[in-house]
């Protein structure tokens, strides 16, 4: 239940936390090649192999490779700081795109451009995961007392960011790919990528403060998916990621076995609206019931209506369903984060919010493959079945183990040895 009150925090109090400023302009820049680095390999393989399978196989192995590297960063970035992870990682994104795309240009065989794609995915930078830890750092509360109510809001915000940040990304490689050339996207990516992590490794004064050495050697060095309750989101994201992979296949067979393949760009822009509109919404209030429970409403929410998908064959019953999909993603991805600073250490989070962003890419591209061969063999219904397995899983998952989104009773957190804190209300 919402709070009506008129001080509720929202996004004016949350804009003006001192500092925050200084993080999100660099972030949002750094962030943006996020949304752009599959759609230019997309492209620019296409173009040079004449093949979307091979295409779509270069960017899957981007995508894995980013899903299994990108928690060991964030696991470097609690330890020894964002700064010192960001600047190497940037530089090396920025050199294996360059020869994934020299390779690509000068007609290497697959095999060299599968090896290219991997160093190309695991070097991605973590911003948005580092923009959240950033915030926890900012509005986190100090043993003994809770975390901002603007935690949430904050959760709210990066959701409407990120879903923004995957609206512009693939119209700007499109445009470059199709009006400048075929690897201008890749490059442009390339470059964004270096200048957006430097100038966001530069605002030194707003990063969790690392992990200290003495601590380190007096007490065992232990992952975020120790706790139980990550391993929990990350599947639940898991589900989250089938959703948007099975979506972004099984629209464009929808769309060309319709006769109207321009109506595919319409759908998924709804698609994604919902999803925006529905994080602009949760961010905007103070709600009385905690982050587990409206996980739980949300994505059951989720897979309810992910299951209709299939059935559905008009393009205007299509946008009014994918419209709510997109609406109840939102909630869930929201409370999901916002369960992280409930659960996890702030020594930890950079690598929590790391598994859970890579979770959704595992999903996504999981669900690219199987929804692609499920619409070639059969048609899109079959392809719209992969969200609805997809969820129903995961929901059957985070319904049978979701005492685990709950804090300790004593207040202790077992990742990483962190000694007492006050339990924050989740449920």
């Amino acid at each position: 239940m919402a709070s009506t009150v008129s001080d509720r925090p929202g996004y004016g109090q949350l804009l003006r936390t001192p500092g925050a400023w200084t993080f999100l302009l660099p972030g949002f820049a750094a962030r943006q090649p996020f949304a752009m680095l599959t759609m230019g390999i997309v492209l620019l393989v296409q173009h040079t192999t004449g093949s979307y399978g091979s295409a779509g196989a270069v960017a899957a192995v981007s995508g894995v490779s980013m899903a299994l590297f990108a928690p060991q960063s964030g696991r470097l970035a609690d330890r020894f700081g964002q700064r010192a992870v960001l600047l190497p990682g940037v530089l090396l994104h920025s050199v294996s795109v360059g020869a994934l795309t020299a390779l690509a240009l000068a007609d290497a065989p697959l095999w060299a451009l599968f090896a290219a794609a991997v160093p190309t995915g695991a070097s991605i930078p973590q911003i948005g995961p580092m923009v959240r830890a950033r915030w926890a750092a900012l509005l986190g509360g100090t043993p003994g007392q809770p975390a901002s109510p603007l935690m949430s809001t904050a959760a709210a915000f990066e959701s409407v960011t990120d879903e923004f940040t995957f609206v512009i990304g693939p119209v700007l490689t499109t445009a470059l790919c199709t009006g400048v050339h075929p690897a201008a996207g890749l490059l442009a990516e390339a470059g964004l990528t270096l200048l957006g992590g430097v100038l966001f490794a530069a605002r030194r004064s707003t990063q969790p403060v690392p992990r200290s050495a003495a601590v380190e050697e007096t007490e065992p060095h232990r992952s975020a998916l120790s706790v139980p309750g990550v391993r929990v989101l990350a599947v639940t994201f898991l589900g989250i990621g089938a959703v948007f992979g099975g979506m972004q296949v099984s629209l464009t067979a929808f769309a060309e076995e319709t006769g109207h393949p321009g109506v595919n760009g319409v759908l998924y822009g709804i698609f994604a609206a919902g999803n925006m509109l529905a994080g602009i919404a949760c961010g905007a209030i103070a709600w009385k019931s905690g982050p587990r429970r409206r996980l739980i409403v949300g994505y059951l929410a989720l897979t309810l209506t992910a299951s209709g998908l299939w059935a559905v064959h008009s393009v205007p019953l299509l946008a009014g369903l994918g419209l709510l999909v997109g609406l109840c993603i939102a909630p869930a991805l929201i409370s999901g984060y916002t369960l992280v600073e409930a659960l996890v250490p702030a020594s930890a989070r950079t690598e929590a919010f790391t598994w859970l962003t890579g979770a959704v890419a595992l999903g996504q591209a999981a669900a690219v493959t199987v929804a692609g061969q499920l619409a070639d063999a059969h048609g899109s219904s079959f392809g719209f079945m992969v969200p609805t397995a997809g969820t129903a899983l995961a929901l059957a998952t985070l319904l049978t183990l979701r005492s685990r989104l709950v804090p300790r009773a004593s207040g202790r957190t077992v990742a990483r040895g962190i000694g007492h804190r006050e339990p924050v209300t989740v449920d």
